[in-house]
């Protein structure tokens, strides 16, 4: 068999009708562009959450109320609380505890001037930029003495400077805004840790000092969780039991009833976030494969169509001498050329397209080699599975009865 020559006449075939050519194609395009463009944002999602928890530092450990359940069946009624009270006993009985740091946080209205905008206020402790790993783009950060002393200071979240239409932070610091009709003074302005979470931007947010919001903004002991530096990483699973024990004890729990609240470390954090980036990055992976599956449909269609439309080809063919599986050999080529160029055309839009999403749209993207080297194998496959039936139609043709169609 002349494999060259085979494979000639093929990508012959393929350039004598272009137009038909690009549209088999265009399915296999916007599929594998789709999967290329889906699985770099599914990945850039992971490794910005990965790198994210990891930035907070391996030692925290967070402190969440949890579900107090009735008969099996636990409501939003019969949620848990966490109060100042558990916050001062973990700073005075905590051993492998370097640092405690209570936040208590409601989205309110903050009007600057004539504008406004609604944020999330939190408060919380001096400790807040130690405990949270946050920087100060300009200013600074409120003390334990003027938290103490309950003074109306606020430090802005990036986010909120933007949404207030101020171009620079430095120039935000000493204006006055108002939160619930109160004055705040601005002292400080957060640097951008980028938001990784449609749900959650940590640059939109207020932060004051907790007591101010105690005692004059939110009005409630409450807390919404308290953040925990444990002495080492070593020294992590002591410390959860220290915790457990204190919060048992404060909370009055009786030894046969589960824990009223929930303690985890950044390694809890990070499984999950893993986990539900892998799920939903499979999800859209899988949506995106169904665009290569109808690609591949269509270009089985094609390829049958032109198999009937070279029917006197075929029999010429085989008149002067092509054997059964020189003319399965040609259009099984066909098709995997058509799906290979397909596949390469939507590597180039999708790797493309995760560019542009990164740059313009805050994305966060990473095409990896994998996903390429799939793409480009299930663009041969669906050429080889959907390229067999017309490839085997044309080569069972009888020359005889292929030469005399019309």
């Amino acid at each position: 068999m002349l494999y060259a020559e085979v494979f000639r006449v093929a990508l012959g075939a393929l350039r004598a009708n272009k137009l038909r050519s690009m549209l088999t194609m265009l399915g296999i395009v916007i599929g594998v562009a789709a999967v290329i463009a889906m699985d770099g944002i599914g990945r850039g999602a992971q490794s910005a959450i990965k790198s994210r928890i990891t930035a907070l530092g391996t030692t925290l450990l967070t402190l969440s109320p949890g579900q107090v359940q009735a008969r099996g069946v636990a409501s939003e009624a019969d949620r848990a609380k966490l109060t100042m009270a558990d916050a001062s006993a973990l700073e005075a009985q905590g051993q492998l505890i370097t640092a405690v740091q209570p936040e208590m946080s409601r989205q309110l209205q903050l009007q600057y001037n004539s504008k406004n905008t609604s944020t999330q206020i939190v408060g919380t402790t001096a400790n807040y930029l130690e405990v949270r790993k946050y920087e100060l783009e300009a200013g600074r950060m409120f003390t334990t003495q003027e938290d103490a002393g309950k003074q109306r200071l606020a430090v802005l979240g990036p986010e909120v400077v933007k949404n207030l239409g101020i171009e620079k932070a430095a120039g935000m610091i000493g204006e006055s805004v108002r939160i619930r009709g109160i004055q705040f003074t601005v002292i400080g302005v957060l640097k951008s840790k980028g938001q990784t979470s449609p749900f959650q931007n940590p640059d939109d947010q207020v932060l004051i000092p907790l007591n101010t919001a105690r005692f004059r903004v939110i009005g409630t002991d409450r807390v919404r969780s308290i953040s925990i530096l444990a002495i080492s990483e070593e020294k992590i699973p002591q410390a959860m039991a220290e915790i457990q024990k204190i919060i048992r004890h404060e909370h009055r729990t009786p030894r046969e009833r589960d824990d009223d609240f929930q303690i985890r470390n950044q390694a809890d954090f990070l499984t999950t976030a893993a986990e539900t980036s892998a799920v939903f990055g499979s999800l859209l992976a899988g949506i995106a494969m169904v665009s290569l599956l109808v690609g591949g449909i269509g270009i089985m269609n094609i390829m049958l169509v032109s198999v009937t439309e070279r029917t006197r080809e075929i029999g010429v063919r085989k008149a002067l001498g092509a054997t059964s599986m020189n003319i399965l050999f040609q259009f099984l080529i066909e098709a995997i050329v058509l799906c290979l160029l397909g596949g390469a055309i939507g590597v180039a839009l999708g790797g493309g397209g995760a560019m542009a999403l990164s740059n313009f749209g805050n994305f966060n993207t990473e095409i990896s080699t994998q996903s390429v080297i799939l793409a480009f194998v299930f663009s041969a496959v669906v050429g080889v599975v959907f390229g067999v039936w017309p490839a085997r139609r044309a080569a069972k043709l009888d020359p005889i009865t292929a030469l005399r169609y019309e």
